[in-house]
Order: structure tokens, then sequence, then C-alpha cells
């Protein structure tokens, strides 16, 4: 059965998608002069300014919890065997706002502003649709998440394949308390 919820992963996005894969967030940044503004969902112009000239640039994974609501019923699949769970938007450190999903704190303990660091959970791939990849954030703070381990938090392991491939399926980003 075809899976709508999952990206479809082209030319493009394949470099936000492997690095998915690997436990890396990508971010794409204009290089115009007078610009230089970071931007998430990823486009091949910058929103700001219109210019083509951007590049990905790994984000350090740390965000801030800009607001959220607990869905408590979803009649589509696959969204209905999770609820509930939390629906968010992130402001990313690098500065980009981002859709996501908040896991491994309760309703309760969600706070405006609170300290935010992705992790990846694989979907899509046979046996593991919901299954959460290597545990821990991307870097420390500033390390552009590929310079290994931030401190007492660890750092990301491989979580699978892009788009099927090698049985991995697509790593998604999410988010859970610092």
């Amino acid at each position: 059965m075809a899976r709508f919820d999952l990206p479809e992963v082209d030319a493009f996005t394949r470099p936000y998608w492997d690095a998915a894969g690997e436990g890396r967030l990508l971010l794409r940044r204009c290089r115009a002069e007078g610009c230089g503004a970071a931007h998430h969902y990823p486009r091949e112009f910058c929103p700001y300014c219109w210019s083509e000239d951007v590049v990905w640039e790994p984000a350090t994974g740390r965000a801030t919890l800009y607001t959220w609501s607990v869905v408590h019923r979803n009649d589509l699949p696959p969204f209905g065997d999770r609820v509930p769970y939390v629906a968010a938007v992130v402001d990313l450190a690098e500065g980009p706002r981002m859709m996501t999903e908040i896991t491994d704190c309760p309703e309760a303990g969600l706070r405006i502003g609170m300290p935010l660091v992705v992790h990846f959970r694989r979907e899509g791939s046979e046996g593991s649709e919901g299954s959460e990849g290597s545990e821990g954030s991307e870097g420390s703070e500033g390390s552009g998440g590929s310079e290994g381990s931030g401190g007492s938090e660890g750092s990301q392991g491989s979580v699978g394949g892009v788009g099927g491939e090698e049985g991995g399926g697509i790593a998604v980003p999410v988010f859970r308390p610092a």
C-alpha cells in the first residue's frame, strides 16, 4: 500500500534525505551578497531575496519550541495509530522555523521556548514504521552538526537508507527535550 505521508525523494531533495538517514539535519543557505539567510523547507531559491545561489549546510540540530498542538484524533493512515502525538513548530538555532513532531515529552512538560534537540525516526520500511533510530543530538552547538558528539547527548547514528533503498525507508527529523 502506498504511503501518502512520506515524501517523494527527488534529485534536489536527495542530499537532505541522505543526510537525515545518517542522522544529520541540513538547511539551505543563501549565498547572495547582502542576504545570507538560512531557510527550511528546502527550496532551490532563497525565499527572501529570490536568489538561486543557495547551498546545503549542516544544522546544529538544536531548536526551541515555538508552538504545538496535541493531536488526539486523526483518521488518515498511518496517523490514527500514533495518537496522541504532538505536532509542533520549532525555531531552529540557525533561524528558520520548522514543522515537526515532539517526542519523549509528556504534554504537561511542554513549554514555549523549551530547548529541543533533533533525532530521527525511520518510516516506510517493512517492520520499522515509527521505529526510532540511534539516540542523541547532532553535535555541540555551533559545530555544524558534523563534528561528532555534543557532550553527554552523544551523536546520531545511521538510521537507514532513503526512499526504501536498502530496506531503510525515510529518516524523519523529529525533536525531543534537550
